[in-house]
């Protein structure tokens, strides 16, 4: 890669982030300029912010994830659900957090060909579902024995290690996890009492002008950028996305790598799902609705590559801050909510284009 596309892969995101803003303020005047509603953009660029961090080594490693909204609405169910069952706001936090790690490594495990994990988590799926549906606990546990022989043999060395494509795994799982997150309430958000949680996103409990989302955000971005850009795991992630064959040969443990990845990846989401539900104050189990696309233009507006083998963790935080302006200034211009989405189809369409353009140019 050029100098001349390096500094430009660095600095077009703020070009476009100084840009757009610059359109609305002059659409807008001070509604739009004022130092409330930056704050309120900062706000909500914190959901879209922290999953799209973990989107970031997710796509660098050159797979992709399709499931982010439904994770982020599956975490806050938990969330939700912990905390109306007496569980303090550390421990539901956490709980929301774990459903990110968790699905991130039943994905990764898919990706990279683990069927045995699959296999793991496919009796917890027969189990719940089978109570959940009040069939009894002996049909449960029937239903349990058969999944889990044909998983002992499926996983074990009798059948060969099957590689799921990312694209088609996240979008099984887009759906299946905003099932799950349905009938963990029974097709109702859940209310539970206030905990203290919500401060993370209230404008009123700010630190240095700046709510604690925000900076939960900047932290989890600060570390990523670390781990992305200055340890051997992340020039791993870097490596596989490249060439995973070539990566293969070098040394680097593939499977492990990519696990690790989504459930790395996937677990910012579900810090992103505290975050959600700190801002909305409830278990909703269609909040997020199309937020992965957000995060994956976020990132490829930032520079990574859909190819895999690039990402920039500062690129894609500028990116996440384009699409929350762009929908911010909408409202403040008056535009229609119908506008908004084909605005914001539109961008989604632009990333992938100039993605394309960028992998043409560095092709010799």
């Amino acid at each position: 890669m050029s100098l001349g596309s390096s500094a430009w892969r660095a600095l077009g995101p703020l070009f476009a982030l100084a840009l757009v803003w610059g359109l609305f303020a002059v659409l807008s005047g001070s509604d739009f300029t004022s130092w409330d509603n930056q704050r309120l953009m900062l706000l909500q660029t914190a959901v879209v912010g922290t999953a799209a961090v973990g989107a970031t080594f997710i796509i660098a490693a050159g797979g992709i994830d399709l499931s982010v909204g439904s994770t982020i609405a599956l975490g806050t169910m938990v969330v939700a659900l912990l905390l109306d069952a007496g569980a303090g706001p550390v421990m539901a936090a956490l709980g929301g957090v774990a459903t990110g790690v968790c699905v991130g490594a039943v994905i990764g495990s898919a990706v990279a060909g683990r069927s045995d994990v699959l296999a793991t988590v496919a009796l917890a799926g027969v189990l719940f579902a089978a109570l959940r549906s009040g069939i009894g606990v002996g049909a449960a546990l029937g239903a349990a024995v058969v999944v889990l022989v044909a998983g002992v043999l499926v996983g074990g060395r009798l059948a060969p290690r099957v590689v799921l494509s990312p694209f088609i795994v996240t979008l099984g799982a887009w759906g299946a996890l905003r099932g799950l997150a349905k009938g963990i309430g029974d097709n109702q958000p859940i209310y539970p009492p206030s905990s203290g949680l919500e401060a993370l996103m209230s404008s009123a409990n700010s630190v240095l002008g700046l709510p604690g989302g925000v900076w939960i955000l900047l932290a989890v971005a600060g570390l990523g950028a670390v781990v992305l850009a200055r340890t051997p795991f992340g020039r791993e992630v870097l490596a596989v996305g490249s060439n995973a064959r070539t990566a293969r040969l070098c040394g680097v443990h593939v499977p492990r790598t990519l696990v690790l990845v989504y459930a790395g990846g996937i677990g910012c989401a579900g810090i992103a799902a505290v975050l959600q539900y700190a801002f909305v104050g409830m278990g909703d189990p269609t909040t997020a609705v199309g937020y992965e696309l957000a995060v994956i233009a976020a990132v490829v507006i930032g520079g990574a590559s859909l190819s895999g083998g690039e990402g920039s963790i500062r690129g894609t935080l500028v990116g996440a801050l384009i699409m929350t302006v762009v929908a911010n200034g909408c409202v403040k211009v008056g535009l229609s909510n119908w506008v908004q989405e084909i605005v914001t189809g539109a961008i989604i369409v632009a990333a992938v284009a100039l993605d394309r353009v960028r992998a043409g140019r560095a092709t010799p």
